[in-house]
């Protein structure tokens, strides 16, 4: 049976900023129009982070009982090691699930927005059907799509709508830059992956790009989200803050464009993590102010 410490390496820690930093760029643009409010954000927090691992555990199993894991680098494999059975990783991935829907519930009474249950829905939804069932989207090269959809315009539209009642325009450029630095978070983890994923038949984007251009692709993805962040300056001038990522986006970008490969990738991937977590307090402070 796994230990605590191997259940923790395998809910993937290293992701959770994907799940943070959307809801503190939406309730930054909540805070822009001054309609901010602490408890429908501590919620969607909530709600995002229980998806995150709930997305995390479920590709454990999938991945695991496919055989698609059985020679990775990277985090914890609870279900490809052995070390838990695969059928107590599937009760682990419905359990956060299951979280993630309660606090969805509270954030509809209190928010008053019931429909954002069809939302919630679609949102678990996708989350299983990744990499899950019999025809994984994930294994399409459809996953940047999905994690930019649901971790970026989803997460912080929602989060702002929640708060606001309404969709502003700097909720929609941070949504874009959200997003697709959630997508460069999944395109670097499969870069690391494409030898073992063509092996597998796993086709992520990654592996229909090539290596040369997905690396291009992760580029695109980090720098990007940084001019979209400056662009808020029309009603945040606070906003220009995020232009403090230039340096890691840079420093980011090196082991990338120099070749890095296998182990060599995962500080990038604990690095992309950490930038979209600067991203998302830079722009949360910026447009707050």
């Amino acid at each position: 049976m796994a230990t605590a410490a191997e259940w923790i390496s395998g809910a993937r820690p290293r992701t959770l900023p994907a799940a943070a930093a959307p809801v503190m760029v939406g309730t930054g643009a909540a805070a822009q129009v001054d309609s901010s409010a602490w408890l429908p954000a501590l919620l969607a927090l909530g709600v995002a982070l229980a998806l995150q691992v709930g997305v995390n555990f479920a590709n454990d199993y999938s991945d695991g009982v496919r055989g698609t894991d059985l020679d990775r680098v990277g985090p914890m494999r609870l279900t490809a090691s052995g070390a838990a059975p695969p059928a107590a990783v599937k009760r682990a991935a419905f359990a956060a699930f299951g979280v993630a829907a309660v606090l969805g519930l509270v954030l509809c009474a209190v928010s008053g927005h019931w429909w954002l249950l069809a939302v919630g829905a679609v949102s678990v939804a996708a989350a299983w059907y990744y990499t899950g069932g019999k025809t994984p989207y994930g294994y399409r090269g459809l996953g940047e799509i999905a994690v930019f959809v649901f971790f970026g315009l989803v997460a912080v539209l929602g989060t702002t709508y929640t708060q606001a009642d309404r969709i502003t325009w700097p909720s929609v450029l941070g949504a874009v830059g959200v997003g697709l630095i959630a997508c460069a978070l999944l395109m670097v983890n499969n870069l690391r992956d494409i030898p073992t994923d063509v092996l597998a038949g796993k086709r992520t984007l990654a592996v229909r790009l090539g290596d040369y251009r997905a690396r291009r692709a992760y580029i695109a993805m980090i720098w990007t989200p940084v001019m979209l962040g400056a662009l808020c300056v029309f009603w945040a001038p606070w906003s220009l803050i995020v232009l403090l990522l230039l340096g890691p986006a840079a420093l980011l970008s090196i082991p990338i464009l120099a070749g890095a490969r296998g182990k060599l990738l995962i500080p990038v991937l604990a690095g992309t993590g950490l930038y979209e977590l600067g991203y998302g307090l830079l722009l949360w402070f910026g447009l707050s102010l």
